[in-house]
Parts: structure tokens; C-alpha cells; sequence
């Protein structure tokens, strides 16, 4: 293992840059996995990371030590503790992070998915990627306003589910949605529709809107229904994030 002591280090550089811009990593193609949860679910899912970075004092922790035995030597880097906070994307580091190559996304054919519009806040969006992988849907497409699938704050709502899925970003929603195989549902307040009054058994994709705008007309035009999720309490709308694990765990529960 490699150990660094300067903050000049091109790759210490390099990693504070990954940390905080969305275009550096786009750039890259890289991005960090903060914490030993995220950075052990990589591993279990057949990820390789390109580096693992390890401060001086969590060298001990039981679960990291454990872990570092499977990283090869050379792909090993301890810091002080003072420098790991300087990359760290937490407030409370762990005192273990990853610089892995972003996964490209898979393209064939699926029997579900979901069409993400200008989906912002990044707790939401991560925590809709994890409820997407626990309900079984392999493929998520995200518009171009949507807050960055790989940034630390999306990665670490969604708990590892990235690992699982295949994200397509800056994707034409409304083409997606025309050449998906299946029917298209979008949940929009207001619609005659209930969401458990629909057949959901089939190939079916999701769409899911903007926290406040809701979705655009043309992507509503593109869907075959529209659907709302019956609130008889006095909440004017659903956080998105829920809106979506309820749809699609109500398919789970029509499949299952």
C-alpha cells in the first residue's frame, strides 16, 4: 500500500475535484463512494475501484479492516487523518472512500422502467433509485435538469442500488417513452385514474416529475395514462420520492 502526506498530491487534487463538481466527473468519468457500506456494496456487486483511500485511525475499524484485505495492495492509499478529511464528501468521515469509473448504462429490452423529469433534490432522487432496485426495475432514465445520478449526495441516498441499475442520464424522456414496448404511466395530481385501479401487470415505465412543477405537457402527451394516488388526508401533494415507491411497489404487489 501507498502512503501520501501531501495535500499537493495530484491525486488528492483530483479527488477534491471529483467530491464537489458534477462537471469534473462528467469530464472523468469517475466518481467517490464515501463510507464503507457504499464502497462494500460496489465490491459485492463486482466492482473494481480504481483506488481506496483509508485514513490513519480507521485502519482498525473491524468491518474496514476486513474490507481492505480484498483491495489489492497497489490499489491501497492510507492518509492522516487531516488529509482524508480534506476529500471526505461527509461531515462525519468513516475513514474509507473509492474513486471508481462510472458503470456505463446497459441498453436492451425491459420489461419496466422509470422516466425521472427534472427530479432535483438529491436525497429524492437517490432514495427513488433505491426503491426502484428493491422493487426489481433494472433501467432509470433521467432528463437533462435532473440533479447528478453520481454525485456523493444521490449516491449515498440510494445505498448502494446504483450498483444495481442502469442509469441513462441526459436522456430525450419523450422518445424513451414513445419507443418503450409496454404501457406508460404518468402520476399527475388531478387524473381520472387511480393508480390501483390500473392493470400493471404488463411491461409498463413509470413517469415520475419535478418536485413542484410536476411533469412537462409534452411528456404527459406521450403517456397512454395518467394516474393519481388517492390522498384522503389534508396533504396537497407527495414527496416524489414516495409517489414513486408507491407506484411501483403496487406492480410488485400485482406481479407477485
Amino acid at each position: 500500500m501507498k502512503t501520501i502526506t501531501s495535500r499537493e498530491n495530484p491525486l488528492l487534487k483530483s479527488t477534491r475535484k471529483l467530491a464537489a463538481s458534477s462537471k469534473e466527473r462528467k469530464k472523468a468519468g469517475k466518481t467517490l463512494l464515501d463510507g464503507i457500506h457504499l464502497v462494500a456494496a460496489y465490491h459485492q456487486a463486482g466492482g473494481l475501484p480504481e483506488a481506496v483511500m483509508v485514513s490513519v485511525s480507521a485502519q482498525d475499524h473491524p468491518e474496514i479492516r476486513d474490507f481492505l484485505h480484498t483491495v489489492p495492495p497497489e490499489n491501497l492509499i492510507v492518509l492522516s487523518d487531516e488529509l482524508f478529511r480534506d476529500i471526505s464528501t461527509v461531515d462525519t468521515p468513516t475513514g474509507i472512500v473509492a474513486l471508481i469509473r462510472i458503470p456505463q448504462p446497459a441498453e436492451g429490452e425491459t420489461d419496466c422502467c422509470v422516466l425521472l423529469e427534472d427530479v432535483q433534490d438529491p436525497g429524492n432522487l437517490g432514495s427513488i433509485l433505491r426503491s426502484a432496485a428493491a422493487a426489481g426495475i433494472g433501467r432509470i432514465y433521467l432528463s437533462p435538469g435532473c440533479a447528478d445520478a453520481w454525485s456523493p449526495k444521490v449516491l449515498r441516498a440510494g445505498m448502494g442500488a446504483h450498483f444495481h441499475l442502469s442509469i441513462h442520464e441526459n436522456s430525450d424522456l419523450v422518445a424513451a417513452a414513445r419507443n418503450f414496448p409496454g404501457q406508460v404511466v404518468a402520476t399527475t395530481l388531478g387524473a381520472d385514474k387511480t393508480l390501483f385501479n390500473l392493470d400493471l401487470s404488463g411491461p409498463t415505465a413509470f413517469i415520475i416529475g419535478n418536485e413542484g412543477a410536476g411533469i412537462s405537457e409534452d411528456l404527459l402527451e406521450a403517456a397512454d395514462s395518467r394516474v393519481m394516488i388517492p390522498m384522503p388526508g389534508t396533504a396537497e401533494s407527495l414527496n416524489a420520492a414516495a409517489a414513486a415507491a408507491i407506484c411501483f411497489f403496487e406492480r410488485v404487489r400485482q406481479t407477485c
